[in-house]
């Protein structure tokens, strides 16, 4: 009888220790970062942005880097202009979202943007 109360004990102690599966994260897929449909965009100079998308929403410096937005009621897009050697700073990266912050392709985003009032 000791040693079944013993191994009974040790098997509730053991059942403890077990590690519950874990379950697949639930949420929204990664939107995927390529160039594809940004050609009108990357390495174009704060000039050529303004030429494209009217006038921009904010405009914020950091030292010699500059970052531009523009918004329409179907997204938001930031451009961020850095400078190579003396070069004028250029478009190096932009990331794109709809208003309430969810992601959104920047491709569309930019499509979009030339379709607003005061862009081409």
């Amino acid at each position: 009888m000791k040693r079944f109360v013993t191994g009974v004990a040790l098997a509730v102690g053991l059942a403890g220790c077990a590690v519950p599966a874990a379950r697949p994260a639930v949420g929204t897929a990664a939107i995927p970062y390529t160039s594809v449909g940004l050609e009108r965009v990357l390495g174009q100079d704060a000039a050529g942005l303004i030429r494209l998308f009217g006038q921009p929403d904010a405009d914020v410096r950091e030292g010699a880097a500059r970052k531009l937005q523009f918004e329409s009621g179907i997204c938001v897009l930031d451009a961020y202009l850095y400078p190579k050697g003396s070069d004028a700073p250029k478009v190096t990266y932009i990331d794109a979202r709809e208003p309430d912050g969810s992601g959104i392709d920047r491709a569309s985003c930019v499509a979009a943007l030339t379709r607003r009032e005061g862009g081409r």
